[in-house]
């Protein structure tokens, strides 16, 4: 989460799980967008759809014009379990870590503040969510996922109880995962586990405090 972010190796391992040479690509917690881009750097043809309710990361997202691409599309949100306004806790920090916004989250910071005490979260913010299974109707999203890379930061579950009709037809999905409840109600990797039944693990990416995990959808694992 903070000490070792996902390398391109690692998308490149995940672009090639995928098999398809314009996948769809949900990309939840994108921050400024850098793990859109590495996925543009391999699928150029790759429809991204972004989500990111922090105001700083949306204002670099929307300066980096490698981003400004007709097949990238940027939603001002968070995915959770909810429609409507949603409190937000903007992550920052002191030194050389001032401006850090890769920890934000729609939950509470817990373990978080003593894990990483050079990370700070300040007041929190209202900001607008939906669930995801509302905005993929909203948005004609229909068809199959081929990948959900999510950066939700402790919100796994809101996400999912959110989005259990997409999750059905999405074939991979990339998440980080902490054992240590980070932030208030985060679950466990086998507590994510049993929310997704339908998915086994690929891959697992284990760090000190937290990790990467990337599942398939074994029921869509011939598609």
């Amino acid at each position: 989460m903070l000490e070792s972010l996902p390398t391109l190796e690692i998308h490149q391992k995940i672009v090639s799980h995928l098999r398809v040479t314009c996948p769809v690509i949900l990309d939840i917690g994108c921050n400024d967008g850098s793990d859109t881009q590495r996925f543009l750097e391999l699928c150029p043809d790759a429809s991204v759809y972004c989500f990111e309710p922090d105001p700083r990361a949306i204002a670099r997202f929307k300066e980096n014009k490698r981003l400004a691409r007709p097949n990238v599309a940027l939603m001002q949100l968070a995915i959770s379990d909810r429609n409507g306004t949603i409190e937000f806790h903007p992550s920052n920090g002191d030194g050389d870590a001032r401006g850090w916004d890769l920890s934000g989250s729609i939950r509470r910071p817990k373990n978080h503040l003593s894990e990483y005490d050079w990370v700070r979260f300040d007041d929190s913010i209202l900001v607008e969510t939906q669930r995801l299974d509302d905005w993929s109707g909203e948005a004609g999203l229909s068809g199959p996922v081929d990948l959900i890379w999510m950066d939700v930061q402790g919100a796994e579950s809101d996400v999912i109880a959110g989005g259990q009709k997409t999750l059905g037809r999405t074939r991979f999905i990339y998440t980080e995962y902490s054992d240590r409840e980070l932030y208030e109600g985060q679950l466990s990797l086998r507590s994510i586990l049993d929310l997704l039944p339908a998915f086994e693990v690929v891959t697992l990416y284990p760090r000190e405090i937290e990790g990467d995990v990337l599942l398939r959808n074994k029921v869509l694992r011939s598609v």
